[in-house]
């Protein structure tokens, strides 16, 4: 008589605020395993219903979700997550602290409960592997330190950050009649090239011959690599070869989303700026706008004055690339002028991102300065308001984030990158070399 197979026992995660707040539909990801909310992430969350920010919206949409789950059925109980997997996901009332727990961390407090009902499910079920899972780096350290299993979310994490390339490739010894072909006829047809591999849609390359170059950037449809010229935008002027490519994307209306990332200095914003400035009769309008670092509104409440002066320190940067712009021209000059009048008849717009939400980008070229501080839902939600005509243009420093729960492989515009290389409509550079000055520069590398 043959034995009954026996079902290997599912891990139980035990979820933090912020995983919620970071994507509201993470219980969905977690397979055949159970899944358990303690009483004091619904705590959190009522704290975060009201509000115009991503964190907000995803505190609202996870409370319905989860309304929806417990429809009809005493607190407590297991419900079923879906029908692909046989997960099931319980609300936990547990406020009575662990003696191990209690000893180790005498402070009350929302992290420490949290932490306690992983505790004590781990005591209670030995049969199974219970995992907290939390962006909080510090809640992890403790959870491990009392031998607990503790991971980060890491299902809209970048793998591997090497996928993000500069997109841009130096090829040294080309034929030298193809550098003269490109000069003669601004493009090269690349089935004659037999030594490069099929590069993806919108890259870029330095081509060189002995003291020959030249700059191009492929072009998927007609399979040709096209020649790009060092082409000033409204009084800017590409500095090097990574500019000049980005300055080429930024201005190729075929070219509707661009992530521009490097660090301080390498021209990112202006870039952006000067080339949306110089499309400008192809929109209706241009929005440069960024995301207000920190998000607790609680910081911003602490200061003087009404909502604008709250939330001119943080616009502040994206004015001063403005006016370097402005002061490329005499005060008569009618291009200075123009970006004046731009800005009274609100044609160009400067605000915090949370004021883009639930507009309709219709014929806009749009401008998410500081995009690492996003995470990748707030990435797609703003993409997916792009209406016909819009370019959006994302820029950032990966290697500088100030959003407490995202890294270098979790934030918004690394996964925007990994997610959307290799498509027709999208194109990517890196920007390493400091333009600024040489001051900054130096400091940027040896500080």
């Amino acid at each position: 008589m043959s034995q009954p197979t026996q079902t290997k026992p599912t891990k139980l995660f035990v979820l933090d605020t912020n995983v919620i707040l970071h994507d509201a539909s993470c219980i969905n990801q977690f397979e055949e395993n159970d899944v358990v909310i303690p009483i004091s992430v619904l705590e959190e969350l009522d704290n975060f219903k009201r509000g115009n920010e991503q964190v907000h919206y995803n505190a609202r949409e996870f409370l319905r979700l989860l309304d929806d789950f417990s429809e009809n059925h005493v607190n407590g109980e297991e419900q079923k997550i879906n029908n692909e997997h046989s997960g099931t996901i319980r609300v936990v009332v547990n406020h009575q602290y662990h003696p191990d727990v209690e000893a180790s961390f005498h402070e009350d407090k929302m992290d420490h409960r949290i932490l306690n009902c992983a505790y004590k499910l781990s005591k209670n079920n030995p049969d199974r592997k219970v995992v907290l899972v939390t962006k909080d780096t510090n809640l992890r350290l403790k959870a491990r330190s009392l031998g607990l299993k503790a991971d980060d979310y890491l299902t809209d994490q970048v793998q591997n950050v090497e996928i993000i390339s500069k997109g841009i490739h130096l090829i040294e010894d080309v034929p030298e009649t193809m550098i003269d072909t490109l000069y003669e006829k601004n493009e090269y047809d690349f089935e004659k090239f037999e030594n490069m591999d099929s590069p993806i849609p919108n890259e870029n390359f330095i081509l060189r011959n002995g003291q020959k170059s030249a700059l191009a950037i492929y072009n998927s449809q007609d399979n040709k690599l096209k020649r790009v010229d060092k082409v000033p935008a409204y009084g800017i002027t590409p500095r090097n070869a990574e500019q000049s490519f980005a300055m080429k994307i930024l201005t190729d209306d075929s070219i509707q989303l661009v992530s521009l990332v490097g660090k301080a200095g390498t021209g990112k914003t202006l870039l952006a700026l000067a080339a949306a400035l110089e499309c400008r009769q192809a929109y209706r309008q241009i929005y440069l706008a960024r995301p207000i670092v920190p998000l607790s509104n609680r910081d911003l409440g602490f200061l003087p004055g009404d909502i604008q002066s709250k939330l001119d320190p943080y616009m502040q940067p994206l004015f001063d690339n403005l006016s370097v712009i402005r002061h490329q021209f005499k005060y008569e000059d009618d291009r200075a002028k123009k970006i004046n009048n731009m800005l009274e008849q609100e044609k160009l717009q400067i605000t915090p991102l949370a004021y883009i939400r639930g507009r309709s980008l219709q014929k806009v070229y749009f401008i998410v300065d500081e995009a690492q501080n996003l995470t990748p839902h707030e990435v797609k939600t703003i993409i997916t308001r792009a209406g016909e005509g819009t370019k959006i243009i994302f820029t950032g420093d990966i290697h500088q984030i100030d959003h407490p729960y995202l890294d270098v492989k979790s934030n918004g515009i690394s996964h925007l990158i990994a997610r959307m290389k290799g498509q027709e409509v999208f194109a990517h550079i890196t920007l390493e070399k400091g333009e600024r000055s040489g001051l900054a520069e130096l400091a940027t590398n040896l500080l």
